[in-house]
């Protein structure tokens, strides 16, 4: 697509008789998930894998995890330069939105100290975090600035999405965990429930300014 064709696309994104109904979706999409994303690290079982590293960074630098989120989601995006990735409203929202939105969430809900509590707020947590995907994604404003980096690799790399996005989380699971972010039975459940789970909601979170609008392939959540 030239230049002109990104243009149009662009602009035709924010047009439309569908524009506020997907703003609002977009942002309580965004919303909500970062909510997901505290909820998930007050259950302590384990965090989300970008979260491992979230975590990890925010008690190495002693700054919040939100604040933490939303450096990291600007450097990978500045990561988008050379992969030549054109961010939407989406991308740039979600950088912000989701740390805000987390920090807020872990202000006001404290840790459960019982088990089943903790599990209840993983569980939760995971369950949340489908629809908030789902609602992010099927409004079509553009890639979170992570799931952005895997689709860029992809292309430049020529590798598959399973192993790109598995190399990718792997090291931000590693590093993180060894800067001391909580890995663990939430961070297994979350890798593995959260494709069926978004898969089905997808379709029905779509909108998009077509008046039959196709449902956007369904993907892995944009940290995220």
């Amino acid at each position: 697509m030239g230049q002109a064709g990104v243009v149009l696309q662009a602009t035709s994104s924010l047009t439309g008789r569908r524009l506020p109904r997907r703003l609002v979706q977009l942002y309580a999409g965004l919303a909500l998930y970062g909510v997901s994303m505290a909820l998930i690290v007050r259950s302590a079982l384990g965090n989300m894998p970008w979260d491992v590293l979230h975590q990890g960074l925010a008690d190495r630098l002693g700054w919040s995890i939100g604040t933490v989120t939303i450096a990291v989601g600007a450097l990978v995006l500045l990561a988008w330069i050379p992969l030549r990735q054109r961010p939407g409203l989406g991308t740039v929202s979600n950088v912000v939105v989701l740390g805000l939105a987390m920090d807020a969430t872990l202000a006001l809900v404290a840790a459960p100290g019982s088990l089943p509590v903790r599990i209840a707020f993983l569980t939760g947590g995971v369950l949340l975090n489908a629809v908030a995907t789902a609602a992010y994604i099927g409004v079509r404003f553009g890639p979170g600035p992570r799931d952005g980096l895997m689709t860029g690799l992809v292309r430049r790399t020529g590798g598959s999405v399973r192993l790109v996005r598995t190399s990718i989380e792997v090291a931000v699971v590693a590093v993180g965990w060894l800067l001391g972010g909580t890995l663990g039975l939430g961070t297994v459940l979350y890798a593995v429930a959260i494709g069926p789970l978004v898969q089905p909601l997808l379709p029905r979170l779509t909108v998009s300014p077509a008046a039959h609008p196709t449902p956007p392939a369904a993907a892995r959540p944009p940290r995220g």
